[in-house]
């Protein structure tokens, strides 16, 4: 079993680079491994409540809250919630805001932490 980070970089629009961050964390869960989410920059719009895409477009909301309900540690980036008017209670329910040093302490933790 390998013990990943996932850091998730762009927003749930326009690149599928954030689907495909989700896709690699649910995989690795059901592969059995530990895996923890951080999400950053424009990554943090993937926990925002309300989303509503069209109906051909993934809902990523969903993945991300089934990834929560699978016990996957999820955390968004404080200042990069701060500076696109986020708070905890716009971020779905079981993601956590958090600093630069929880995201060094889990990938100091980590076997392996990939980028997306």
């Amino acid at each position: 079993m390998v013990k990943f980070t996932v850091l998730i970089n762009e927003s749930p629009i326009a690149k599928e680079r954030a689907f495909t961050g989700l896709r690699f964390a649910t995989t690795a869960v059901l592969e059995g491994h530990e895996v923890n989410v951080f999400l950053m920059e424009n990554g943090v719009y993937l926990a925002k409540k309300g989303q509503n895409p069209s109906a051909d477009a993934p809902n990523l909301l969903e993945y991300l809250e089934e990834l929560i309900n699978s016990d996957v540690e999820v955390k968004a980036c404080v200042v990069c919630c701060q500076a696109r008017g986020l708070t905890e209670d716009d971020l779905l329910a079981g993601v956590k805001i958090a600093s630069m040093h929880e995201l060094v302490e889990w990938t100091a933790a980590s076997d392996k932490t990939i980028v997306f």
